[in-house]
């Protein structure tokens, strides 16, 4: 059975781990039956060759092309509201993003560290099918590789210019370590654990319990049979406007540092034509990608990826003449971020309308637009993550997925952010760098760093393509979860439904460059804030579920007839769930005999049989 087979195998779904009864569904895509509503719609997708959800999909790409033809027709009054939208929610509720993603991080090691950490993102006899090194490729290529690549010497040099805590003098000593902190907060620990607990979620109710491949199949222990009906597919239509929406958010920023490369590299113009065109660039490579699928295109372009990013990085780190300054700063950057990290996880500048003239206004717009901004990206990554971490246990999951990159975070901006900052002048008054960065924006940052090393022109190339593959990795990640999401299922799709959400985000991108230019990418910006807020919320609930979850699962028994000595029982209302091959237990025992099992259990060893016992009524 190869790995697409393997995520749900024909979708089925196991007896309810909630003890609340399930509809029946149709055994193609998970989708209930309804005999009213939604036949018109399937008689259009099976026109159409699609085999996917027609409620989640066309409701989906209507949403879609419609939200974009209002921001395009009408940028201004679009962009009006959502401005005054995005105010009211990072003035009122910036609190509540810079708390909840704290809280997210601390249960996340709760779970990691406690009895719950032994259990697998599947059956309890499934094990990983990919390497930690390809894992850890993938998870970080189909992350914030390109956010690394914009922001690696962008925002250090932005706080470093700019500090953002009050009495500190820009460019000083205590300049440069408090853009560090800052750095770190935002791209380290707090941005992956947007990302972990959202994977962890789907992995543990979608693969242990054989539910649909769907954001919906979450909430399961809070909506119970209702995340079939309307709640449920609004959950999964949110779920994919949010992610189309969030990676076009990040392909313009993409598209930019590209476009600003080639610019200094060739002298071109940095034009609105130029950005379209590596847009549609982008979006061509992914479509390839995308109809290789994702061992052969997202694996073999992550690994690639990977490579040149740390040779990259070992380039700056030898190259650049602050080699023993840099491994100090490694060292003490370590410590600053562990210092740092529970003052700034509560930071919320609460004192700002006394002593800030623009009141409350930093935080907004980098804390909070972080964190709105990222969880968009949490339906899209935590179903790819858990796409590709099934089989490992929630230790294995929390610990990789949030520490690994966390790790590779802090290398990556100790390197960029502490040698752009000593090329500037620390304790001086500024130099090449930050002056881009105050005159061309973020963008260019990456590349005017580049100028003041060895190799400028050679070095600026080989960036491009790191954030041309990095893009196209997260295009082509992104596509193939927004397909799974509205499938239901992980097995392999018709092509062209692939294809239709890779054009259709670089179509996305490429449209608001070309027809609304900076105004129409702004007014995304604004909007992207006001759709995380309910986001925010969805992985709160995700949160609450998988609490339900957990305290539902008790110790494993066996009831045996062949002389062994049977275990403790379970824990009682621990819910039953199916073996983990992607087929449900039809019952809620599991009896060995010698050399006999009971029907409809899937086959194993004589003595191997193990399951939860019944839920309590």
């Amino acid at each position: 059975m190869d790995s697409w087979t393997a995520i749900g195998h024909s979708c089925a779904i196991a007896p309810t781990p909630c003890r609340l009864p399930i509809p029946p569904v149709d055994a193609r895509c998970g989708v209930p039956v309804d005999r009213g509503g939604v036949i018109a719609l399937q008689d259009l997708a099976n026109r159409m060759g699609l085999r996917t959800n027609p409620q989640i999909f066309f409701w989906s790409a209507g949403l879609m092309l419609f939200f974009l033809a209002l921001l395009l027709i009408f940028p201004g009054p679009i962009g009006t509201v959502f401005a005054a939208g995005r105010e009211w929610i990072t003035t009122n509720l910036g609190w509540f993003f810079v708390l909840g993603v704290t809280v997210w991080l601390a249960f996340l090691a709760w779970a990691a560290l406690s009895r719950y950490g032994n259990l697998r993102l599947g059956g309890d006899n499934d094990r990983p099918e990919y390497s930690n090194l390809s894992w850890f490729s993938m998870l970080f290529a189909g992350g914030i590789g390109t956010v690394l690549m914009f922001w690696g010497v962008a925002e250090p040099i932005s706080h470093f210019s700019e500090p953002p805590f009050d009495g500190v003098a820009p460019y000083s000593a205590q300049a440069a370590e408090d853009a560090m902190s800052f750095a770190l907060y935002h791209l380290s620990l707090h941005t992956w654990a947007i990302f972990t607990l959202p994977g962890l979620a789907f992995g543990f109710f979608i693969y242990r319990y054989n539910l649909p491949l769907r954001v919906s199949s979450v909430f399961y222990p809070l909506l119970g049979d209702r995340i079939h009906g309307p709640i449920g597919k609004t959950i999964d239509v949110a779920a994919v406007l949010g992610t189309m929406f969030g990676l076009a958010v990040s392909l313009g920023l993409g598209t930019s540092q590209i476009s600003a490369g080639i610019s200094a590299l060739t002298g071109m113009a940095d034009s609105t034509a130029l950005r379209v065109g590596v847009v549609l660039l982008v979006a061509v490579i992914a479509t390839f990608s995308v109809a290789a699928g994702l061992d052969k295109g997202i694996k073999r372009l992550s690994n690639l990826n990977i490579g040149i990013a740390v040779g990259l990085m070992l380039f700056v780190l030898f190259a650049g003449g602050q080699t023993v300054f840099l491994l100090r700063s490694l060292v003490e950057s370590v410590g600053l971020y562990a210092s740092s990290i529970i003052p700034l996880s509560f930071w919320n500048d609460s004192l700002a309308a006394y002593t800030d003239p623009g009141g409350w206004g930093w935080q907004a717009s980098w804390t909070v637009f972080y964190w709105a901004w990222t969880v968009t990206w949490a339906p899209f990554m935590g179903v790819f993550l858990a796409r590709i971490s099934r089989g490992r246990t929630v230790r294995q999951f929390v610990g990789g997925v949030l520490l690994a990159p966390a790790a590779f975070t802090v290398v990556w901006f100790v390197i960029f952010g502490w040698s752009a900052m000593a090329s500037d002048g620390i304790d001086g008054q500024g130099g090449p760098i930050s002056t881009a960065v105050a005159d061309s924006g973020a963008s260019l940052a990456m590349f005017a760093f580049f100028e003041q090393l060895p190799l400028a022109t050679l070095i600026s190339g080989i960036a491009v393509i790191v954030v041309v593959l990095f893009l196209v990795t997260s295009a082509d990640s992104a596509s193939l979860v927004v397909d799974m999401l509205c499938s239901g299922t992980g097995e392999m799709s018709p092509l062209r439904q692939r294809l239709f959400w890779a054009l259709s985000l670089g179509g996305l991108a490429a449209a608001l460059l070309l027809l609304g230019g900076d105004e129409a990418i702004s007014a995304l910006e604004e909007v992207i804030t006001v759709i995380g807020l309910p986001i925010f919320i969805m992985v709160c609930g995700m949160l609450a579920a998988l609490r339900v979850g957990f305290r539902r699962e008790g110790p494993l028994t066996t009831v045996v007839v062949s002389g062994r000595r049977p275990e403790q029982p379970a824990e009682a209302g621990a819910p039953p769930r199916g073996a983990g091959n992607g087929t449900a237990a039809p019952d809620n025992t599991a009896v060995t005999t010698a050399g006999r099992d009971v029907p409809g259990r899937p086959e194993q060893d004589v003595g191997a049989k193990r399951d939860k016992a019944p839920p309590a009524d």
